[in-house]
């Protein structure tokens, strides 16, 4: 049978019969683009398709750009196994974990919890995205059915789920009976992790991509909550190496294939296997084991007076000096702006709490400004603006281009 390209446009809404429908499609061995409401089916030559069938899915950036990635299911299956002996490491069977998902489909992040529990023979349900913004209405819609569970439960979480669940007394209850909560897609600022070690979460930290078919470096619960070990730990099927300016390099065998031009598809590793990712990390050897700190994204820092300057990590201080200090401050978003002097400087977006009046926005301004004072220059924001619609999307992420052209107007 010809391998041959089928679609399914994801309902966040509807994903249970989504996922039916996907199921049956691969059944019958076809390739099928996964696509958001709104989303076109692209144009794929059937006839370059690589050995498959597979899916389709979009990439999240860590390439530096969004493209198209085909996952052939012996990937797919791959990764499933390699996240499955990382669980029998903790001491957890697959087949018995239950794992409960509120991640879009048709993104990577969704898909790969429904994907390993079709390998693992483990039961999985999907949540009803909008009630992760009520903690009350999740915990009152599911709590039973889950605690009728014996096995492990598991999650998968961007930080902003975390954030806004961690802020309700039933968000906590209902954390708390995880046995792995795995957090990722973009940094944790520091405040949520340490609030989540005082309440005993077991968080999983990791990193992963579209291009590498998910999850290839993760914290144990028992070393996230130790706080004695930071770093990231290669899956089995991994490798490591650090490129040009901290470049992330990987290697595996289940390494993405992606779509270019007029409908052709083309490898994404040189030719010795290594595919380049758009963050930037430092190498630590643990226990004879590779492991990896993210530094932040490559395509996020600046070069100001000639130092580099990784902008979420100056993002994630002033979270943390806003929480300490009891700021009114809900999100803060660095951008680099064009300096005639320095090449690029910072200028940062404030999003206040609601119900905030203009002399406290204009007092906290004032503290940071403050605060930053003490800093070297080149880590100074320059400009400060209130920004009541700031917001990540929905997988936690920010889009930078929105956020540029929102300054800009502003005539920075």
């Amino acid at each position: 049978m010809k391998d041959v390209v089928a679609s399914i446009i994801c309902d966040i809404d509807n994903q249970p019969n989504c996922s039916k429908e996907l199921g049956e499609k691969i059944r019958k061995g076809l390739w099928v683009q996964l696509l958001a409401k709104g989303i076109k089916k692209s144009n794929i030559n059937a006839k370059c398709l690589p050995q498959g069938p597979g899916v389709i899915l979009k990439g999240g950036g860590s390439s530096g750009k969004h493209q198209l990635c085909l996952l052939s299911y012996n990937h797919l299956n791959q990764s499933a196994l390699s996240t499955a002996i990382w669980l029998e490491e903790q001491g957890h069977n697959p087949e018995n974990c239950f794992i409960l998902n509120a991640l879009p489909l048709c993104h990577v992040s969704g898909f790969m919890p429904w994907w390993r529990s079709r390998c693992w023979k483990a039961q999985h349900m999907w949540l009803d995205p909008k009630l992760m913004h009520d903690p009350n209405k999740l915990e009152k819609k599911y709590s039973e059915q889950i605690r009728t569970h014996k096995g492990p439960l598991l999650t998968s979480l961007v930080p902003t789920q975390l954030m806004r669940l961690i802020q309700h007394p039933a968000g906590i209850r209902w954390l708390q009976m995880f046995s792995i909560i795995w957090v990722g897609g973009s940094a944790i600022p520091e405040n949520l992790l340490s609030t989540s070690r005082k309440l005993k979460l077991r968080l999983a930290p990791c990193y992963g991509t579209t291009e590498t078919t998910a999850m290839v470096a993760v914290q144990t619960p028992a070393d996230f909550l130790s706080n004695q070990n930071s770093s990231l730990i290669a899956l089995k099927d991994i490798q490591f190496r650090i490129g040009t300016n901290n470049a992330l390099q990987i290697k595996t065998v289940r390494l993405a294939k992606v779509l270019v031009k007029k409908g052709t598809i083309q490898s994404i590793e040189n030719k010795e296997g290594w595919w380049e990712s758009g963050d930037s990390a430092e190498l630590i050897n643990k226990n004879q084991k590779q492991a990896i700190k993210i530094l932040g994204r490559r395509d996020s820092a600046i070069n100001s007076g000639g130092e580099i300057v990784f902008t979420e990590q100056i993002n994630s201080r002033l979270i943390d000096i806003a929480t300490k200090n009891e700021m009114p401050i809900d999100i803060i978003l660095l951008t680099p702006i064009k300096d005639e002097e320095w090449g690029e400087r910072l200028a940062a977006l404030v999003k206040f709490k609601d119900g905030i009046g203009k002399a406290e926005k204009n007092e906290a301004i004032l503290q940071l400004k403050n605060i930053v004072k003490q800093w070297p220059p080149y880590e100074r924001p320059i400009a400060w603006h209130s920004c009541p619609e700031l917001s990540r999307n929905s997988l936690g992420k920010w889009e930078m281009d929105k956020w540029q052209s929102w300054l800009k107007a502003k005539d920075y």
